[in-house]
C-alpha cells in the first residue's frame, strides 16, 4: 500500500484529495496519510471554487494527520511519495526538498517559473534517484490522447493545421491572490495556456519559433490573453489561444480543431468529432476517466513497479516551461518571432 503526503489543498490540491478518495474507494492500493497547507482554513473542510468542477464542495479531513509545516510532515511520516500542489513559484523548493527527503514527487503543473527551476529539479530527482513527474494532464484526457493516437499512427495522413483554445473566468480564487501576480504565477501563459503549449509539444515536438501576442487585463497580472503562432520547418500551421478574463458566468471551455491530410478530429463540447474527408463522420467513445485521475493513478503505479515515467517526463515537462518562456519575450516584444531554446 503506498503512503501519500499531500502539499497545498486549494483548488487543484482538493481536486487531487477526490482523486485519491476514489481510487481508494475502488481498491487500489494507495492511501492518502497526510495533508499539509499554511492555511488552517482550509482544514474546515470547504473545497475552494474555481472555475471547473475538479473536486468536491466540501471535504472530511478527520481521517488525515493535519500540519502546517512541510518540514514537519516530512519528518514524522513515512510516505512513498509527495504529491506538490501548491502555488507555481514554491514548487521548485518543496520538490526539491521531498526530493531530499528520499520521496519520489508528484508536481502539479506548470513544472517551475523558469528552465534553472525546473533543471533543479531535476538534478535533485536524478541525485537521489527518486522518481519525478509534473501533472500534465492533458497527456493523460481521453480526448487528447484520442488525438495523439491520430498524429502519430497518421491514419488520416499528416497534420496540416491545427487550432487550440482554452478559456475561463478571472482566477480570483487563489492564496493571497498569487495566480494574478506576475512573478508568481506567469499569468494566463504559464498558469493556463501551458496547458495547449505542452500539448503542442508532446504531439509535434518542439517548435522552431514562436511569434505571441499578449494582453494585460488584470493589473500587476501576467498576460491575461494571449495568442501564439508556432513555426514548424514542415510548414504546418498551428495556433493556440488563452483567455482567463471571460467573466460574467462564462466558466471555463476548452477545445481543439486539427486538420490532417484525410480529414480532421474536433474536440467541443466534450465530444470528439472524427470527420474523414472520404468516408464518415462519427463520435469517438472516450474514457470515461478524466486526466487527473489517470495521471495519478499513472504516477502511482510507477512508483509501485518502479517503471519509467515515459508519458510526461521531467524534461519534457521543462520543455514546455521553456516554451512558455519564449512566447512572453515574443509578447513583451509585440510579436517579434523568438527562437525555442
Amino acid at each position: 500500500m503506498l503512503k501519500v503526503g499531500l502539499v497545498g489543498i486549494g483548488f487543484m490540491g482538493g481536486g487531487h484529495l477526490a482523486k485519491y478518495k476514489q481510487l481508494e474507494k475502488e481498491g487500489f492500493p494507495v492511501e492518502l496519510v497526510a495533508l499539509c497547507d499554511v492555511d488552517e482554513n482550509k482544514f474546515k473542510g470547504k473545497a475552494v471554487e474555481g472555475n471547473l468542477d475538479v473536486g468536491e464542495s466540501k471535504y472530511d479531513f478527520s481521517k488525515y494527520r493535519l500540519y502546517k509545516d512541510m518540514d514537519e510532515m516530512l519528518e514524522k511520516e513515512e510516505l512513498d511519495y509527495v504529491d506538490i500542489a501548491l502555488p507555481t513559484y514554491l514548487h521548485a523548493e518543496a520538490a526539491i526538498k521531498a526530493l531530499n527527503a528520499g520521496h519520489h514527487v508528484l508536481c502539479e503543473k506548470p513544472m517551475a517559473l523558469n528552465k534553472e527551476q525546473c533543471q533543479s529539479m531535476i538534478d535533485a530527482a536524478k541525485k537521489n534517484n527518486k522518481k519525478l513527474m509534473i501533472g500534465h494532464c492533458l497527456r493523460f484526457e481521453p480526448a487528447y490522447v484520442v488525438l495523439k493516437e491520430y498524429v502519430d499512427n497518421k491514419k488520416l495522413g499528416d497534420v496540416t493545421c491545427a487550432y487550440f483554445y482554452r478559456g475561463g473566468t478571472t482566477p480570483i480564487w487563489s492564496f493571497e491572490n498569487w495566480l494574478l501576480k506576475r512573478e508568481k504565477s506567469g499569468g494566463a501563459m504559464l498558469d493556463q495556456h501551458i496547458h495547449d503549449v505542452d500539448t503542442i509539444s508532446w504531439l509535434f515536438g518542439t517548435p522552431e519559433k514562436v511569434s505571441t501576442l499578449g494582453k494585460i487585463v488584470v493589473e500587476e497580472s501576467g498576460y491575461d490573453a494571449l495568442s501564439t503562432n508556432y513555426f514548424y520547418k514542415d510548414g504546418k500551421v498551428v495556433n493556440a489561444q488563452d483567455d482567463w478574463t471571460l467573466n460574467g458566468g462564462y466558466g471555463f471551455k476548452m477545445t481543439y480543431r486539427v486538420n490532417f491530410e484525410k480529414g480532421n478530429l474536433i474536440f467541443e463540447g466534450g465530444k470528439v468529432t472524427v470527420h474523414e474527408n472520404e468516408g464518415e463522420k462519427f463520435v469517438v467513445d472516450l474514457e470515461k476517466e478524466d486526466g487527473y485521475y489517470k495521471e495519478i493513478k499513472y504516477f502511482a503505479n510507477s512508483v509501485m513497479n518502479d517503471t519509467a515515467i515515459e508519458v510526461a517526463t521531467p524534461e519534457s515537462s521543462m520543455q514546455s516551461v521553456v516554451i512558455v518562456q519564449a512566447e512572453m519575450a515574443s509578447a513583451d516584444e509585440k510579436g517579434n518571432f523568438k527562437e525555442v531554446l
